[in-house]
């Protein structure tokens, strides 16, 4: 037989001090892990934002990023005519050859400097990446120094505004327009012809650092793939745009989940603790409640559930303030650098189901933690010994 749910719901709100205590601790420590999981979530959902399935990307063989990557205008032309490569209305084959420098501008918040991905790209590239597209201004004229900026650069870096004339590697260029990404990486960044920038640069002419191919479709991928790896006129890597920024963002992503379960762990430790306090109190309290129950003929068995559930809800309670709480942070943007392009990248928090599910998990885990020791107390509490407290 069961002890009823409404004991534990009726002895909560009578011992609220204490309950209170494990209640705000449980929840600091959910609204912690919550929010650290949400910068995880969020820098990798821009990352991988940036990719698409429609697109490969093309590096030299044996380079885990553009930044190590170099491949010759011959190369892109042999990319070009590679099955599988979507084609223009006027019939030209949607390739676009990229190189990534990375410049120092001063942050609006602070002054100081942090570094901005310059991508030059071919002309081409807003149907190569239709997910980009020219909010504010036009799009640069080839073999100008015009740069267009991604939304967050103007907000983010001093000079960047639309008209603004910025001084990198020697040059002086135009922001003549503003493009929307859709949040991802690319938002970041700053935009130009590959061609000038090699030029400002005084880098070797018909020398990139990565191809981005527009493909006929998604399944075209593996055709695409198959017939670049095996020209002998190429030596390079073939990777599905979202596969490749999936990997790219990895490295921080994991740090920043790993760092968020070690302050949650820290802080869950404390948090546990204080139910175990919480619990101990009641049974210490409520020993002859205890012995009274199980004189009624129920069972240790029903004793410990009926602890464990009212550790559970109060857990779980807390567990819900917490994520109450966290979600303020959705959407906050802030920054971090992205240590496979070197670069400073904004992003936002996210605050997913899945992340709240978990927020949630992990405050009933708390909960049973806390709540199993004093439980099994209570269900070994002689009744003889209880009841002479009546």
């Amino acid at each position: 037989m069961a002890i009823p749910l409404e004991y534990n719901v009726r002895s909560v709100f009578i011992r609220w001090p204490s309950t209170l205590v494990a209640v705000l601790g449980i929840a600091g420590t959910v609204a912690v892990f919550v929010v650290m999981l949400a910068m995880a979530q969020g820098f990798q959902a821009m990352l991988i934002g940036g990719g698409s399935r429609d697109n490969a990307i093309v590096l030299r063989g044996g380079a885990d990023s553009e930044m190590m990557s170099a491949i010759t205008l011959d190369q892109v032309r042999v990319i070009a005519d590679a099955p599988g490569v979507a084609r223009s209305a006027s019939g030209d084959p949607l390739v676009s050859a990229e190189v990534v420098v990375v410049g120092a501008f001063p942050l609006l918040a602070t002054g100081s400097d942090a570094n901005v991905q310059i991508r030059g790209l071919s002309p081409i590239v807003l149907e190569v990446r239709p997910n980009a597209r020219i909010v504010e201004g036009r799009f640069f004229q080839p073999g100008l120094t015009e740069l267009v900026v991604g939304r967050n650069v103007s907000g983010t870096y001093a000079g960047f505004k639309l008209g603004s004339t910025v001084e990198f590697g020697g040059g002086r260029w135009t922001v003549v327009g503003v493009f929307d990404a859709g949040g991802s990486s690319y938002d970041s960044e700053v935009w130009c012809d590959a061609v000038v920038l090699n030029q400002v640069f005084k880098r070797p002419e018909n020398i990139f650092q990565s191809a981005t191919a527009r493909l006929a479709s998604p399944e075209s991928f593996q055709a695409f793939k198959d017939a670049a790896t095996s020209d002998p006129r190429l030596t390079v890597d073939v990777f599905r745009e979202t596969a490749f920024y999936a990997e790219q963002s990895r490295m921080v992503s994991t740090i920043i989940r790993v760092l968020g379960f070690i302050v949650a762990i820290v802080m869950g430790v404390g948090a546990v603790f204080a139910a175990l306090n919480t619990m101990y109190s009641a049974v210490a309290s409520r020993s002859a409640e205890i012995a009274t129950l199980k004189a009624l003929g129920f069972s240790p068995a029903s004793v410990v559930a009926s602890f464990v559930a009212e550790s559970t809800v109060i857990a779980l309670a807390g567990g819900a303030v917490g994520v109450l709480a966290s979600l303020p942070f959705n959407g906050f943007t802030t920054g971090t650098m992205n240590w496979s392009s070197f670069s400073y990248l904004a992003f936002a928090f996210r605050v997913t189901p899945e992340i709240v599910a978990s927020g949630l998990v992990f405050s009933l885990l708390m909960g049973i933690v806390g709540g199993l020791p004093p439980a099994l107390r209570a269900a070994r509490l002689p009744i003889i010994v209880a009841l002479r407290e009546l």
